[in-house]
Parts: structure tokens; C-alpha cells; sequence
């Protein structure tokens, strides 16, 4: 995770969970994070189970200059990723694994801006429908952000997270341990600290791979 505000974010959903797979609506207070409460999102499943903004900080909304609560989370992004971004909220909600999403948010003159999302479960009970806590975010400002909406989100990279990813990183290390949420971690980032791909081995899980370490990977091809 690059941005603040996801380090944030997660570190309080990592605390809330405890012993168990994913925390519980009811133990979310958005108070608790209100320093990155403009960069958080909540999704909830409706009623044909399709994802839509619950809530939406306003940061979030600027950067589409629209209020996009009610919105489905496809609508978004670009034809080539929507079955992706499908495909990955069920393996939230069925499994209790959280990602984080490097994407390029594209403006209509084909202005570029490089933004993290990190999608993290929420258990539900009954009827409720909340599925996710999260946070979208640019890594860096451009100029001209909030004068022209974005349009169309890529998805770049995607990368597994939560207490299921960390039991295996545990094992057989593939790669290095991903460093803890700390004080040290809570600086801006830059684009070199953002690297696409990398291609070693892995685990499949519906459709992506699961890297001990934190490792990123791209997003599934339609070819694959």
C-alpha cells in the first residue's frame, strides 16, 4: 500500500477484525478514521448481488466531480476490466481476502493520473448488505485534477492482502515479507515506488495469484 490513507484504513480494519476473518460493519466508526474518511469508500452488494457505492468521501467524489453514491463500482472502470472487478468482489465476499488495485484514472482528453484502491470485506449477517470498506486514492496530484472529471478507470496492478495472504507468506517465502504497517510506511510515494508486474511464481485463487511477501501482479487477460 502506497497512500496514507489506505495504510490508514487498513491498519484500523486489521485492528477491528482480530482473531476473526473480516470485521463487522457495526465496528466501523467512521470517526475512527476521519483523517482519511475523504478517500474511503463503503460497497454494498445489492440486490442481484452486484456492487454498488454506499458511501463515498468527497475526496473520492472530486475526482470524478459527481457525487457517485448509488453508482454500480463497474460503471467506472473500462469494458476490458469490468469482469475482473466482478470476479474480484466475489472473492471478497467468499473468502474474506482484501486487494489493493493500482489503476490509471483516464480524464476525456486522455489526461492520466495514477491512483490506488484498496477493497477490504466486511462480514455481514442476515440481511445486510455492506460487503467492503475501502479507500481509492491518487498517488500524486496532478494540476488538473478537480478542474475535469476522470472517466474511465485501468486497472494496472492487483495484489492480494489479509490475514489468509499474510498465514501464507509464512510458509515458503517467495519473496521478502511485506514491511508492517508503521510509522515508516507513512510517507507520499513517488512513481519509482510503484513498479507493474512482477512475474514469479504463485498460487491461483479464482483467477489471480497469491504472492507471499505482498508481491504485485497484473490483472488477468481475457487470453488466459
Amino acid at each position: 500500500m502506497k497512500h496514507i490513507s489506505s495504510q490508514a484504513v487498513y491498519a484500523y480494519w486489521n485492528e477491528k477484525r482480530g482473531a476473526r476473518p473480516a470485521p463487522e460493519r457495526g465496528d466501523i466508526d467512521p470517526a475512527d478514521i476521519r483523517r482519511a474518511l475523504g478517500d474511503t469508500v463503503m460497497l454494498a452488494a445489492d440486490f442481484v448481488d452486484r456492487w454498488r457505492f454506499r458511501l463515498a468521501g468527497t475526496r473520492v467524489c472530486a475526482l470524478f466531480n459527481r457525487e457517485i453514491k448509488g453508482e454500480a463500482l463497474t460503471t467506472l472502470w473500462r469494458e476490458d476490466d469490468q469482469r475482473t472487478i466482478e470476479a474480484l468482489a466475489v472473492t471478497l465476499t467468499e473468502e474474506h481476502v482484501g486487494a489493493v488495485l493500482g489503476l490509471t484514472g483516464l480524464a476525456a482528453d486522455g489526461a492520466e493520473v495514477d491512483l490506488e484502491m484498496l477493497l477490504l470485506p466486511l462480514a455481514n449477517k442476515g440481511h445486510a448488505r455492506i460487503r467492503a470498506l475501502g479507500v481509492l486514492a491518487p498517488l500524486s496530484v496532478p494540476f488538473w485534477l478537480g478542474s475535469k472529471p476522470v472517466t474511465e478507470l485501468h486497472l494496472t496492478t492487483l495484489r492480494h492482502v489479509g490475514p489468509e495472504v499474510e498465514a501464507f507468506a509464512n510458509g515458503p517465502a517467495l519473496a521478502p515479507a511485506q514491511a508492517p504497517i508503521a510509522g515508516a510506511l507513512l510517507t507520499e510515494p513517488t512513481a519509482a515506488d510503484y513498479p507493474l508486474a512482477l512475474r514469479d511464481g504463485g498460487r491461483m485463487r479464482r483467477g489471480f495469484v497469491v504472492y507471499s511477501g505482498g508481491r504485485e501482479i497484473p490483472p488477468k487477460s481475457s487470453s488466459d
